[in-house]
């Protein structure tokens, strides 16, 4: 689990053409930059968000030897002690500065921001998007209250 100025690795990998026999084909970096609630004025929008917007500014990175690649959209999950996990991921924000939904080749990064929805102030946010069946989320981010 990373707090904002930390930052973690996880692994990639691919399955075979039957969704199955899943191996490790790399590495990634990810730095948590900064986390900061905002208002939809403050980002431009008039969406209201279900519950509260937070710009996450991320850095990743690809630490490996193989190409990778960074789906976020849909792939966020934000929960607390109180509320199940729930799709985080909004629009707002997208066009605005560098992708971190792209492929990364050995040695390449990229320094982002997402704007995500979440319940409220705290609780974790996880990026669950993985090849491999079994595995768990690649990395978890503590929101700061």
């Amino acid at each position: 689990m990373l707090s904002v100025g930390e930052t973690g690795t996880y692994e990639v990998g691919e399955t075979d053409e039957y969704g199955e026999n899943y191996k490790p084909t790399g590495k990634m970096s990810v730095t948590v930059v900064s986390a900061k609630y905002v208002t939809p004025a403050e980002i431009g929008t008039s969406n209201k968000p279900k519950g509260q917007f937070v710009e996450l500014t991320l850095t990743i990175k690809n630490v490996g030897k193989s190409k990778a690649r960074v789906m976020t959209y849909g792939n966020l999950q934000w929960e607390d002690d109180q509320t199940a996990a729930q799709d985080a991921t909004t629009l707002e924000g997208v066009g605005e500065g560098p992708e971190l939904d792209t492929e990364y080749k050995p040695g390449q990064g990229v320094t982002g921001k997402l704007i995500l929805d979440v319940g409220r102030r705290g609780g974790i946010v996880s990026y669950t998007y993985s090849e491999d069946p079994e595995g768990a989320a690649p990395f978890k981010v503590k929101l700061p209250k």
